[in-house]
Order: structure tokens, then C-alpha cells, then sequence
């Protein structure tokens, strides 16, 4: 598949020292992905945008990688998975530096020009550090591996919104839509340049730690991987990887379960904010908060208790149940999280709210368990096959937006999340029955 001189795989080496150095690349993941969640509220203040508008956030970021992941998977074939994966840390490293005049100017287009540049350097990182993960040791196990990457990407999602909040979100009383409106045209335009600006000092110091970050990679012992030894049990097929129904159905699994993850992830700070509560900015820490004790539930029950298919089986049902949940519990009592999360001193937040963050846990075994199941077989193509779940991340960006559209239109931003339902109902059918079927 590649020229790549040192060999990695699960028989010639230990996954300890690659599972550090790319646990690394997931906690950068998590940071990049889920300040998303916060940054929209802010947007959507700075750039006085309505909750349609303020969803193209992700649409920038997400659709980036339906347009680089076939790219990257070429990129890869070419230099290799260590050096691509350097190379993702430098996009990414000149996406966060173009926040710097987006946040001068206050230009909306110029915010959404530097998320998607953003997102093409984490679709080439992705595209190299996912099948990464699942080929460095035993495939059945390959859903703990990724479920240990996925507890340290969903810690950076606990503590990013927390920081945004700390260090961009203080004194918001000044920038509220009744003391904005009192303000004149220029007054509030000064007032919305001053909070922008707040934004630059935090992405120098990212663009900082990405370039670190690169220098780090490349100078690791992180071998290459090979994949010519992987066993290719499929008869040729001018089809080529569209032979592979668990991987084609498999993206598409991804696709909308990426779009439900960002809705429940990077909405839930709106949602909050519509419904008044104090801090809506770090509300994305509640739901990745959940998505980590899901993750600890992998770690420590798959394979040896839970299949990878029983696992997507339990994440589909809980999906189901918690979007009921957000739909129709009460947007004003807030007693199930007084009764659960007040003894730990965290803030209570109205029932819909607080199931809309229960969608994290739900979500978190979906991503480790599509995975080697739509890989499963693969062989040769395996690069190329890395590449469509790559692209099925375009979901956080279609998906959302219809969230968003809906919630416009109809004025009801909680009765608009039943645009998740189908998609855990399509996610319960690959586990059951798709991810078995071998041909068309």
C-alpha cells in the first residue's frame, strides 16, 4: 500500500508506546472538536446571528472532511501514517492562526473559513490515527483501544468548554440581547469587537501547542504501519471497496451518528441559553462528561463482557430512550439532576437538558464499535475504507443544521430533537443485522 521502512503491527511490537503518542493526537481531537460547542453560543452573539445561522459552525467544520477524507487517504498511500499525521497538526496549526483576523475584523465568513481549515487538518490526522488504533493489535479488542482513545478525547471535551467559560464568557451580563439592544448602532458594534478580540490570545497559544505537537510526532518512535500482510478472504471485485456492504452501510451509521453526537454536544449550550440557564457556555461539559463514564464502560467491558455488536445494540436503544427523554420531561424542573448530580456540587439544569446530555453516554460506544466492524475484512483497502468513515463525519455537519432549521421554523428548539430518532433507529439495525451482511 505504501513505501514505509519501519514495520507495526500487533505481532512485531508493543501498542503501549503508540497507543501514548496517538492518545496525544485524541486529546488535541477532543479540544479542537468539542470548543465548537461553545464557540457557537459565542458567535452567535459576536456576529448577531439567529440559531440557523449560528449551525454553520459545524457545517464548516464537519463538511471538511467529506472534502478531504478521500485526499488524505491519497496523501497517506504517498508519505506514509506518521508523516500524515504531522502534516495534519500543521493545517491545523494555520487554521487556528486564521481565528486571529477573523476575530480583528469580527467577519463571520472568515470564522467559518478557519474552522474549515481546521477540520481538513483533523480529517488527515483521523484518517491516519483511526485505523491506526484498530490495526495495532487484536481486532476484537479493538473497540477497548479505541474506547480508551475516546476517554481521552471526551476529557478534553469536559475541560475546553470549562476553560472557554473561565477565560472567554466572563462578565456576559454586559453582552446580553437586552443590554445590546439598548446600545447604539456603533456603541454595539465597539462592544462586539471587544468581546471577538477575546478569541486571539487563546488560538495563538493553540496554534502554539499544534506546532509543539508536530516537531513531537515527528521526532517519536511511532513506527509505520503495514498493511500488506493484511488477509484479503474477498474474491477480486471491479466494485473494489464498494464490495464491502459492512463498510458502506458502516459510513453511513457514522455519518448519522456524528450528526446526533454534534447535535447533542454543540446545541446543547443554545438550547440552555434559550431556557435561561446561567451557564449555557459550559453545558458541553455535561454531555462529555456522560460520554466519558460510556467510554469507561468499554474499557472495561468489551470484549470480555460485551460484544462490539451488543455494545452499538445498548447505545442505539439508550438513544432512543434519551431523545424521548429531552422531548417530552420538563424544560423548567430541574429535579432529576438535583436529585443526581447536586451531592457532587454540580449545577442543576432543567430535565430536557439534562437528558439531552445523557445523550453522551448513549453516544460513546457508537464510534469504537462501527469501527472494526465496517473495517472487518477490509484487507488492502483498508486505507480507502478508513477514508469513507472518514467522510461519514460529514454528518456533524448536515445534521445539525436540519436540527437547526427545524428548531428556526417551528420555534421550538426541544420538540425540533426528534430529527435523532431515525438516526438511532438506522444505527440499531447495523448492530442487529448490517454489519453481518458480507455481500450485496
Amino acid at each position: 500500500m505504501m513505501n514505509a521502512e519501519p514495520i507495526m503491527n500487533a505481532r512485531t511490537g508493543s501498542t503501549l508506546l503508540p497507543m501514548i503518542i496517538i492518545g496525544t493526537l485524541f486529546f488535541v481531537f477532543g479540544f479542537v472538536t468539542w470548543l465548537n460547542g461553545s464557540l457557537i453560543p459565542f458567535l452567535k452573539i459576536v456576529c448577531e446571528l439567529n440559531e440557523f445561522q449560528a449551525l454553520f459552525v459545524t457545517l464548516a467544520f464537519y463538511i471538511a472532511y467529506t472534502f478531504m477524507a478521500l485526499p488524505a487517504a491519497m496523501v497517506l498511500r504517498k508519505i506514509g501514517f506518521k508523516t500524515g499525521m504531522v502534516a495534519g497538526l500543521g493545517v491545523m496549526a494555520i487554521g487556528a492562526l486564521l481565528f486571529i483576523p477573523a476575530a480583528k475584523f469580527t467577519t463571520y465568513g472568515l470564522f467559518l473559513f478557519a474552522l474549515f481549515v481546521l477540520g481538513a487538518g483533523l480529517t488527515l490526522l483521523q484518517t491516519a490515527s483511526n485505523p491506526y488504533i484498530v490495526c495495532i493489535g487484536p481486532r476484537e479488542s479493538a473497540a477497548m483501544r479505541i474506547s480508551i482513545m475516546g476517554l481521552v478525547n471526551k476529557f478534553a471535551g469536559v475541560i475546553v468548554p470549562l476553560l472557554f467559560t473561565a477565560w472567554i464568557l466572563t462578565g456576559m451580563d454586559q453582552f446580553s440581547n437586552e443590554s445590546l439592544s439598548a446600545l447604539s448602532a456603533s456603541l454595539r458594534a465597539e462592544k462586539l469587537a471587544e468581546l471577538s478580540s477575546r478569541l486571539v490570545t487563546p488560538y495563538i497559544l493553540m496554534a502554539a501547542v499544534l506546532i509543539l505537537l508536530m516537531f513531537f510526532v515527528h521526532f517519536s518512535p511511532l513506527a509505520e504501519l503495514d498493511l500488506h500482510d493484511e488477509v484479503d478472504s474477498q474474491p477480486s471485485n471491479k466494485l473494489g471497496v464498494l464490495q464491502f456492504p459492512q463498510l458502506i452501510l458502516g459510513t453511513l451509521a457514522l455519518f448519522l451518528y456524528v450528526g446526533v453526537e454534534v447535535i447533542a454536544g454543540d446545541t446543547i449550550g443554545l438550547y440552555g441559553r434559550k431556557l435561561g440557564v446561567e451557564n449555557f457556555g459550559s453545558l458541553t461539559s455535561y454531555t462529555m462528561s456522560f460520554m466519558v463514564v460510556g467510554y469507561i464502560v468499554g474499557v472495561f467491558c468489551i470484549p470480555k463482557y460485551l460484544s462490539q455488536a451488543n455494545a452499538l445494540v445498548l447505545s442505539a436503544v439508550s438513544g432512543l430512550v434519551f431523545v424521548c427523554g429531552v422531548i417530552f420531561t420538563s424544560s423548567t424542573d430541574s429535579s432529576i439532576s438535583q436529585i443526581l448530580l447536586a451531592w457532587i456540587g454540580v449545577p442543576a439544569v432543567p430535565n430536557s437538558v439534562f437528558f439531552l446530555a445523557l445523550m453522551g453516554f448513549a453516544n460513546a460506544l457508537v464510534w469504537p464499535a462501527i469501527w472494526p466492524l465496517a473495517l472487518q475484512g477490509l484487507g488492502k483497502y483498508t486505507s480507502i475504507g478508513s477514508a469513507l468513515l472518514i467522510m461519514g463525519i460529514a454528518g456533524g455537519a448536515l445534521l445539525p443544521l436540519i436540527y437547526g432549521q427545524v428548531a428556526h421554523v417551528t420555534n421550538n428548539s426541544q420538540m425540533a430533537y426528534w430529527v435523532m430518532l431515525p438516526s438511532y433507529a438506522f444505527i440499531l439495525f447495523y448492530a442487529v443485522k448490517g454489519h453481518r451482511l458480507k455481500n450485496w
